[in-house]
């Protein structure tokens, strides 16, 4: 099918309900269905008018999909329950909007949700060959740290890389941090609205002496978050608002330089990034510069930087100096994350992507409030999982 062909894909309604900490939530049954009707609300929708939903977590159960949305309707539509670690989210969504896309159906949901416990990321299948193998393995050899929690050591690992390539310093990542919390005093459904310093995260307990602290690390948390996607024409026919489009979209897993390039930024992601990237500004025919506001995956405080150069924001060795300009926050060149991120608003695996896609919606409709950028036209969505996958997402205000 060529582009011409294919149809656009509007996001008729977003919903998200506000993150917490494990322990403080709702079942994910619970927020699932809450996310679910408030997108359908926001796209004045019923749920016997979906065709097919694309439910996205990582911890639980088989169906877990199912149980959520059959809180709000059984219909019999298909459901497909989705699991590609911290990008699950926007993997969900990429195949909700290739269904819409393709001509398959009319009108979709992804869902995302998360109930997490305290604590670390860890194995849940032990009795068997991980997927991380690999992983570790590379990891093990170039940083030689295990009593280190995994994904600490993997993405202190890759912040590390770049201080030793291109001098990046501990207060580089302190000011993403910084950033990060001040953004978040304006979302209602951040799990963190205080604001820090860079000097509060540079005094936070360490983690590794020299590559991170504390306040660093996103923290685990409970949550969910949706989006309703219908083509064009199913808008039109239905007087659906369709002022946001899905212009491009990209989803790269892993190629052999994750491994070969004896790199830990390349092992987390860094070539997924630039290539899924690469894809988007070329099919949406765009740079960028183009780009208006980003909601990238700060899973760490290291990763926000290395992806500033993986998105194209800045060149390979700018990052330090795109955050001395000021060029990731209001005023600036790009808004990065005016969420708070997962940083400051919360990470529970399966939602963020979709949460992310909430965020990205509101700029674009202009109802992001106090955290609105000027003008928004262009927004870019980067949402990552390790193991691996990433999604690039470009959604367009219609008519910009």
């Amino acid at each position: 099918m060529t582009k011409s062909t294919q149809n656009r894909v509007i996001v008729a309604g977003v919903g998200m309900i506000p993150f917490t900490k494990p322990g403080a939530s709702e079942t994910y049954d619970i927020m699932g269905a809450r996310a679910t009707r408030e997108a359908l609300t926001d796209a004045g929708l019923s749920y016997d008018q979906l065709q097919q939903a694309y439910v996205g977590y990582v911890y639980g159960d088989s169906t877990s999909g199912q149980k959520a949305l059959y809180k709000v309707g059984m219909t019999g539509i298909p459901v497909f329950n989705v699991n590609n670690n911290c990008s699950t989210g926007s993997s969900a969504l990429f195949l909700a909007r290739q269904a819409i896309e393709s001509g398959m159906a009319d009108c979709v949901i992804a869902l995302g949700f998360e109930q997490m416990n305290p604590g670390a990321l860890g194995a849940q299948f032990t009795d068997r060959p991980s997927p991380f193998d690999p992983f570790d393995e590379t990891c093990g050899e170039l940083i030689n740290q295990p009593e280190i929690p995994m994904a600490l050591r993997y993405f202190g690992g890759a912040g590390l890389a770049h201080m030793e390539k291109y001098g990046s310093t501990l207060e580089d990542f302190a000011r993403i941090r910084a950033k990060a919390s001040l953004h978040a005093t304006n979302n209602p459904l951040a799990l963190f609205r205080q604001k820090l310093s860079p000097e509060d995260v540079l005094n936070s307990p360490v983690m590794w002496p020299g590559v991170m602290t504390r306040l660093m690390a996103c923290p685990p948390t409970c949550g969910a978050a949706a989006a309703v996607l219908v083509s064009e024409e199913y808008a039109r026919k239905h007087n659906l608002r369709s002022d946001v489009s899905i212009a491009a979209q990209a989803m790269t897993t892993d190629m052999p330089g994750s491994f070969d390039s004896r790199d830990m930024m390349k092992l987390v992601g860094y070539d997924m990034t630039y290539e899924a990237s690469r894809q988007v500004y070329e099919q949406a025919g765009i740079g960028p510069d183009d780009v208006d506001v980003v909601e990238l995956h700060d899973c760490f405080a290291h990763n926000e930087l290395i992806t500033y150069e993986g998105l194209g924001l800045c060149p390979e060795g700018g990052a330090s100096k795109f955050i001395a300009d000021g060029d990731y926050t209001y005023g600036g060149k790009v808004v990065t994350n005016p969420s708070g991120g997962l940083l400051s608003k919360g990470h529970p695996l399966g939602a963020t992507g979709l949460a992310q896609c909430y965020e990205l919606t509101n700029q674009l409709r202009g109802t992001a409030e106090a955290r609105q950028v000027d003008g928004a036209r262009n927004a870019l969505q980067h949402n990552l999982g390790l193991g691996g996958a990433c999604v690039v997402t470009l959604y367009q205000a219609v008519g910009g």
